[in-house]
């Protein structure tokens, strides 16, 4: 019994994007598995424009393709959404990336090779050509991480990272279910209870295409959030402790 792969694609307003989002990571789910059971899932989080429709043209002529559409939620709602239904459908790894074309599929080869030795390896974006802004935000958040979780990790949130069925399963469990963060939050957690994990450099690129939903507004509303949320999930992690013991 082979292998097989989910790769987990969450797009709102992303029909700039999803041709080269098809061409770049198909190949990639029918290269790196040997199991016909592997999908392309692409998550459309209730976009205005063409992309779901888009997205099941494509899955006309390439059945490892799957295509969802949901209720707007955001993108760490999607995230998630994603992963469990991988998890539910028996996916045995996991890998997420984003639709607007950041990432380099080239790279994706290292992380499929070491599959067998960590039960995580994640995307670092050593180098960003996002802009500084960006790079300013994922700075100021590993600080945040650091002094709640007492965690140091070079990148939180890269959306590169592949992942074992079982590690994903052991800790989405613990997540709630509109979680804002979702991989900022899984990669905390198995940096704290020290599961076997590995960073690797990623290439991230500018948004190849499309429009960028995300401002500073919305990262400010975003960012007080989850600094709520990650103090309560900190206690639930002293709780959990606790009763380990």
């Amino acid at each position: 019994m082979g292998e097989c792969l989910y790769i987990v694609v969450p797009a709102y307003n992303e029909v700039e994007n999803i041709p080269r989002l098809i061409e770049n990571w198909y190949p990639i789910v029918e290269k790196y598995s040997d199991s016909d059971k592997s999908r392309l899932v692409i998550i459309d989080d209730g976009s205005k424009d063409n992309t779901y429709n888009l997205i099941c043209e494509y899955a006309k002529t390439r059945p490892m393709i799957v295509p969802i559409t949901k209720t707007n939620g955001g993108h760490g709602a999607t995230v998630l959404f994603g992963y469990r239904y991988a998890i539910q459908n028996g996916a045995d790894y996991i890998f997420q990336t984003d639709a607007d074309g950041q990432t380099d599929p080239l790279e994706f080869e290292q992380f499929w090779d070491l599959r067998n030795e960590y039960s995580a390896i994640i995307g670092n974006r050593s180098t960003r050509q996002d802009g500084f802004s960006r790079k300013f935000v994922e700075g100021t958040l590993l600080a945040i991480l650091k002094i709640i979780f007492g965690v140091k990790i070079p990148d939180s949130n890269a959306p590169f990272r592949l992942m074992r069925k079982e590690l994903l399963e052991k800790y989405i469990k613990k997540m709630p279910d509109d979680f804002n963060l979702p991989n900022v939050m899984f990669t905390t957690y198995f940096s704290y209870f020290h599961e076997k994990i590995k960073f690797l450099d990623i290439t991230f690129k500018s948004r190849q295409g499309g429009k960028n939903s995300i401002n500073f507004r919305k990262i400010t509303k975003i960012g007080w959030k989850a600094l709520r949320d990650f103090y309560n999930l900190k206690k639930n992690i002293d709780v959990w402790e606790q009763e380990r013991r």
